[in-house]
């Protein structure tokens, strides 16, 4: 791709933001050994640690983080492996495109900013970098473009080509090419990405888990993948790396799922439901009891199994957030914490997700954050799976 395309016409550019111009493999597999069926909560204290991870089907995740940990720990031992070449920006270019990153993630995602205030300068940039891009992906599905959407998202993974070979198209992609300079990202997770937000231009239902978990994983699990290295990992870990790639990947599912639960009445106005349909049906629900928007008993029991689905996931993502580098885990254990309250939330709302839409208040977060501290001094992990 050249720069033949203005940044307005690519994507939706990011409120305030003054942007300068400058064959995906078959996953049929992964997709069927992703199945999970829903936890059944009277039968937990049966179920071994074990057995209760393949209900939910963490093993699977290592289909998607194996290439992934691979190709980064590589990098990571071996900096001529680099994809990416820093183009001969002068350095106060760079600080002022790390500057607009920080102003946009500050904006628009204050409690984590604030959790990145720990960080050393160089894992803050380089966090800020990765965000805003996730950002500006996400923001392709109800932007402007979003009517010739599939087209937008052909040319905006080729930027994304661009951007892992040093040829950044505006300020913001230049300060994650100079993010990939200094840190062992591979282009896996974010191409990911782009394919979650493709789903969205093909399917409005998901048919089983088993769907829905792919769509999550490339819309949010792939967000903990891109940050594991930009984190860093406890030298004093005991865990692998791939079991805290597992983890971080955990973290995104159950954050993708919290998001889902949350939005439900919301998605339904637009003709969309992303809840399992065959889930639907064992209790006795369909796309029309979402879209008549009456809580009933039935609706009350399938949404207590869907909660604790994502907490489960939430749970699995704990024994990763104890073993990153310790001015890394604030933030991780903040949106840990603040998501589990939105389904704190679902159940104080009586588990009408359908016209109300749960949130946690600005006293709450405020009351979590120093918890969410404690818990970051934490250095070893509640649970070690081998």
């Amino acid at each position: 791709m050249n720069a033949a395309f203005s940044y307005q016409t690519m994507v939706p550019s990011i409120k305030e933001c003054n942007c300068m111009s400058i064959t995906r493999n078959n996953r049929k597999n992964s997709i069927a050994r992703a199945a999970i069926a829903i936890p059944k909560t009277r039968k937990k204290h049966s179920i071994s640690q074990t057995e209760l991870i393949s209900v939910h089907g963490t093993a699977s995740t290592d289909l998607f983080v194996h290439e992934i940990v691979e190709r980064q720990t590589r990098k990571a031992e071996t900096t001529a492996l680099h994809l990416c070449q820093n183009p001969s920006f002068h350095p106060v270019f760079f600080e002022e495109a790390y500057g607009r990153c920080r102003d946009l993630c500050a904006e628009y995602a204050k409690t984590f900013y604030l959790g990145t205030q720990l960080m050393t300068e160089e894992r803050q940039k380089a966090i800020w970098a990765i965000y805003v891009w996730c950002r500006r992906t996400d923001e392709l599905v109800d932007g402007p473009n979003a009517a010739h959407l599939s087209s937008t998202l052909d040319r905006w993974e080729e930027r994304l080509d661009d951007i892992f070979n040093g040829r950044p198209y505006d300020m913001l992609d230049a300060a994650l090419t100079d993010t990939l300079v200094k840190f062992p990202l591979d282009i896996k997770p974010f191409k990911d990405m782009i394919e979650g937000m493709r789903m969205d231009t093909r399917k409005n239902r998901y048919a089983n888990f088993e769907e829905l978990y792919m769509y999550c994983y490339c819309v949010a699990g792939t967000v903990g993948l891109m940050s594991v290295p930009v984190m860093g990992i406890a030298p004093e870990s005991l865990l692998s790396d791939h079991r805290i790639y597992n983890a971080a990947l955990c973290l995104g599912i159950g954050n993708q799922l919290t998001n889902i639960l949350r939005d439900v009445g919301e998605d339904a106005s637009r003709g969309r439901v992303y809840l399992p349909q065959d889930e639907l049906a064992e209790f006795g629900l369909s796309d029309k009891d979402v879209f008549s928007r009456k809580v009933t008993d039935g609706w009350r029991e399938f949404m207590k199994e869907q909660i604790t689905r994502a907490r489960f996931y939430f749970d699995q993502a704990e024994e990763g957030a104890t073993q990153l580098h310790e001015a890394s885990r604030w933030p991780v254990w903040s949106a840990l914490m603040l998501y589990r309250m939105i389904l704190d939330s679902i159940e104080s709302n009586g588990y009408d997700n359908l016209t109300k839409r749960a949130y946690v208040g600005r006293a709450k977060k405020l009351l979590a954050l120093p918890v969410a501290f404690g818990r970051s001094l934490q250095t070893k992990p509640s649970i070690v799976l081998s």
